[in-house]
């Protein structure tokens, strides 16, 4: 099983890179609202490769293509604001570290500000990110191992005020992709436990801070 080092919205400064070593970790996981720079030292100091997606307080990253060595956004070179080195899966489906990796960011739109959608916006691109993960699967039979989001699923595990709603569109998402985890940030336990949710056979994982995952694979067909 890959071993994963998942975490999002808290950076935890007790992660030492002696520590970390130890781990014996794959990849990292990141599910949004951490410091880009922080990204980029726990990937330096594990040297492993890094996916994340966007939180709602993160950068605007959308547009923005690399190409020739060049970071290019609308056709003109640009400064990439993203953690460098670190693979963005928002709206994608990449395979890395043997792993299949759909990524959805952001959260429930509340305020208007960057990486916000209404639930008719994420289900439209949840549809999009379902497309291209059967694509895949029908060239080479694998599915999803990993959903990785920023926001929950709603009535699983989110609140009740506006900005930590989560999304009714990811049951849907959940059910066709029947991916081994769903991991998710935004939702701050402050000092509450945190249990694990099963939908299907998925299992929904809230990773504020940090959480070390083994993932089961290889995955069901799509």
């Amino acid at each position: 099983m890959p071993r994963v080092l998942a975490v999002s919205d808290e950076v935890v400064e007790g992660l030492d890179p002696a520590r970390l070593r130890g781990l014996g970790v794959d990849l990292v996981l990141a599910a949004g609202d951490l410091p880009f720079d922080y990204l980029e030292r726990l990937v330096d100091v594990l040297d492993r490769p890094c996916v994340f997606v966007p939180g709602n307080h993160d950068a605007d990253l959308s547009g923005y293509v690399h190409s020739g060595g060049l970071w290019l956004r609308d056709g003109m070179p640009a400064r990439y604001p993203g953690p460098a080195g670190a693979v963005n899966a928002d709206g994608r489906v990449v395979d890395v570290a043997g792993l299949r990796i759909a990524g959805l960011g952001g959260s429930i739109r509340y305020n208007g500000g960057a990486n916000q959608w209404t639930e008719h916006q994420m289900a439209r691109r949840a549809r999009r990110v379902r497309r291209r993960a059967r694509v895949r699967g029908w060239r080479d039979g694998r599915g999803v191992d990993v959903l990785l989001t920023h926001s929950p699923p709603r009535g699983c595990g989110d609140r009740e005020d506006p900005p930590h709603r989560g999304f009714d569109c990811l049951h849907a998402a959940v059910r066709v992709l029947r991916p081994a985890l769903l991991v998710h940030g935004h939702i701050h336990p402050h000092g509450e436990p945190v249990p694990d949710r099963d939908l299907g056979v998925t299992r929904v994982v809230n990773t504020v801070g940090h959480r070390l995952l083994d993932v089961p694979v290889p995955s069901r067909g799509v």
